[in-house]
């Protein structure tokens, strides 16, 4: 029986940034629907990945696959209009401190569709339900607590409604608490949208909560991957340091 075409494909991939090879043989694939996590410390190419896929970095060597299109064939246009399968929701949110809550969600709309203030209005305000923070449209982010920001970033992230979302290190910064809320809405947009969903973290317990499958990305390359479960009883001593968080071992080496 032939298998589905992956949603996402990163193949033999390498990226060089100031002479240092960032990323080295790098392949992963994505099935469409899953909700892939990849960790590992800093500075091991976790942004670089998520940056080759939405085509703002192009690798040195091998291919990336969205949707079974190599995205270096895209000319310019072509690439901006096909980055509208993505919803990417930055560090920190990434808002814009000058506009209300509302102008924000609303600048993709107003960018890339032909919505009436009405259509955007609405869809706006689906997207604040969507991440449980209704009525807040009028604020400015300076008004909201971190973990507020970081949600109206992921109403921003699908208000183009998205085939893929991309969360860039999304509880960074947020305690424990407010971590685990963000991650149980991560879960429920994923439920809810049915998209197909990366993640980048070094929070273990964000990522065993969210994810179908957990790969970790060491020295510019996948070294382990698999289920939460499965990841979780590797006995790779890398992965055991990283989960663990233990200053012995041969990533500190």
């Amino acid at each position: 029986m032939a298998t589905e075409t992956p949603m996402i494909s990163m193949q033999h991939v390498d990226k060089t940034l100031g002479g240092r090879k960032v990323l080295d043989d790098m392949s992963i694939d994505v099935a469409r629907g899953e909700a892939l996590v990849i960790v590992g410390g800093s500075g091991v190419g976790k942004s670089v990945t998520l940056k080759h896929i939405i085509g703002l970095m192009q690798p040195d060597r091998g291919r990336i696959v969205i949707d079974g299109q190599d995205i270096a064939e895209l000319r310019t246009v072509e690439l901006n209009n096909f980055r509208r399968k993505f919803g990417m929701s930055f560090q920190e949110g990434a808002l814009f401190d000058s506009m209300s809550v509302f102008e924000n969600i609303a600048f993709p709309l107003r960018r890339h569709t032909k919505y009436t203030e009405q259509q955007i209005r609405e869809r706006v305000d689906e997207c604040l339900d969507l991440v449980h923070l209704p009525g807040v449209s009028s604020k400015r982010p300076s008004e909201l607590s971190g973990g507020m920001r970081r949600r109206v970033g992921f109403a921003r992230a699908i208000s183009l409604k998205p085939e893929i979302l991309l969360f860039d290190e999304p509880t960074t910064g947020l305690d424990p608490v407010i971590s685990d809320v963000i991650a149980e809405l991560i879960v429920e947009m994923d439920r809810t949208l049915n998209t197909t969903t990366v993640t980048i973290t070094h929070d273990m317990k964000v990522a065993f909560k969210i994810a179908d499958r957990v790969a970790m990305l060491y020295k510019g390359r996948i070294v382990e991957e698999g289920t939460p479960e499965v990841f979780q009883q590797s006995t790779n001593p890398i992965v055991q340091q990283f989960i663990e968080g233990r200053a012995e071992g041969p990533l500190t080496e």
